[in-house]
């Protein structure tokens, strides 16, 4: 069991934008972002274009939610079509921050994603009162300067202040948890994915080892969990019971740090080839992001989702090598032969590679068969650098002039979407 007088007691408000970018299309086109019905797609000149957020109205009266097509909006003139406009969305989530720094110091603010954020209200009840007070301040703040709604969960540390935001607060409005709500509020979670920081491959092993809801978690051998999962068994285990010691700006789930990229296709690829150019080029992104963090990692996975005309699905895969690496190439190799092993000539929609199990770049290790490694290493810092400097197209691979390529496509966009 946790002793919960030893844990640190603060106050952690997490704060979401109601279909930000919806409500964002819907207050710049002068519509109630509450009451309209609105859809932002990647592309309204594609019917396949994917939907990218619909306003609260939309997914209630008409069941279209973020995944769906263009040619599955209902045709009824009360719905509005938008393009994704991504700068404007960044503009606005900035204006949002800019408000929060007028309650708390910019330290005490984390930047989450673009439509949400963490704040730590500690030593501010003087000015302006509770948690719930202020976060009452907040919500009316951004409706009246922005007419944009928002949720905001309240807890003793960023995990629980995540779980009252999605499982009670965006229902609410505002909500808070304490240590005394885990048994009745945490440990009654089920499925298992609906926990902050499971996914769908953890809850399937949890599954299988008789873990069906948060509770069982909490009581099931500590040292069972860190046997199989490793350092992430711990913080499994402790999260079941709403322990988390993060600081703000900190990752949630320390350790467990990974580099990686997915992307929707355009279209449905069905020649192997074409798929195969795709990959060169993501891989060359994750050993970018890995080589910017001065990090390198062992474990590749590779994930290929099949197109919806062919019922979806797909597969995903990881292999662990001997020497960490952040070396385009040497991802490339290995998610070359996981694709070879794995693929079965379906049509192929969505793409994903990360890179995990990292490790500081300086730890790597000089291989006797493989010499030229420090050669190929620094190329890749030098080829990050002439981008960075010059741009992300100023340095590119045959296979993104090749029909199947989508670099130069994707770096018009911002955010993976028009600008």
């Amino acid at each position: 069991m946790v002793d919960y007088g030893k844990l640190p007691k603060r106050s952690i408000l997490c704060l979401d934008m109601k279909s930000f970018y919806a409500s964002c299309a819907a207050v710049r086109l002068g519509l109630n972002p509450l009451t309209c019905h609105l859809a932002v797609v990647g592309d309204t000149g594609r019917q396949g274009s994917v939907v990218l957020a619909a306003s609260p109205m939309m997914k209630k009266d008409f069941g279209i939610r973020t995944g769906n097509r263009l040619f599955e909006l209902p045709k009824d003139s009360r719905i509005v079509v938008v393009n994704a406009q991504m700068a404007f969305f960044l503009e606005r989530s900035m204006e949002i921050t800019k408000l929060l720094g007028r309650y708390v110091p910019k330290e005490a603010i984390h930047t989450y994603s673009v439509d949400e954020s963490f704040i730590q209200s500690d030593g501010t009840e003087r000015l302006w009162g509770s948690p719930q007070e202020l976060a009452a301040r907040i919500r009316k703040d951004i409706w009246q300067e922005f007419g944009l709604p928002c949720a905001i969960g309240i807890g003793p540390n960023m995990l629980m202040s995540k779980l009252c935001l999605d499982l009670e607060a965006k229902k609410k409005g505002i909500a808070e948890w304490t240590y005394d709500d885990v048994p009745k509020k945490i440990w009654s979670i089920s499925p298992l994915s609906k926990m902050w920081g499971i996914g769908s491959r953890v809850e399937k092993t949890l599954n299988r080892m008789g873990i069906t809801n948060v509770k069982d978690l909490a009581h099931y051998p500590l040292d069972l969990l860190e046997k199989k999962f490793g350092i992430m068994g711990s913080q499994l285990y402790y999260h079941a019971w709403g322990a988390d010691l993060s600081e703000i700006g900190a990752p949630i789930m320390q350790g467990q740090i990974s580099y990686g990229k997915s992307q929707i296709l355009l279209r449905d690829y069905t020649d192997p080839q074409e798929v195969k150019h795709v990959i060169l080029e993501m891989c060359e992104e994750v050993a970018r992001r890995a080589r910017r963090a001065g990090k390198a990692g062992r474990t590749v996975s590779l994930g290929i989702g099949r197109s919806k005309d062919e019922g979806g699905g797909g597969f995903y895969r990881s292999k662990t090598i001997e020497q960490p690496t952040n070396i385009t190439m040497d991802l490339y190799s290995v998610c070359l032969e996981l694709f070879e092993c794995f693929f079965s000539g379906e049509t192929v929609r969505r793409i994903s590679i990360s890179l995990s199990n990292v490790c500081p770049d300086t730890e790597t290790q000089l291989s006797l068969f493989a010499l030229d490694q420090p050669k190929k290493r620094k190329l890749g810092y030098v080829m990050d650098e002439i981008r960075q400097k010059h741009g992300s197209t100023a340095l590119l691979r045959a296979v993104s002039y090749t029909k199947g390529g989508t670099a130069r496509h994707r770096s018009t966009l911002l955010g993976g979407h028009k600008a």
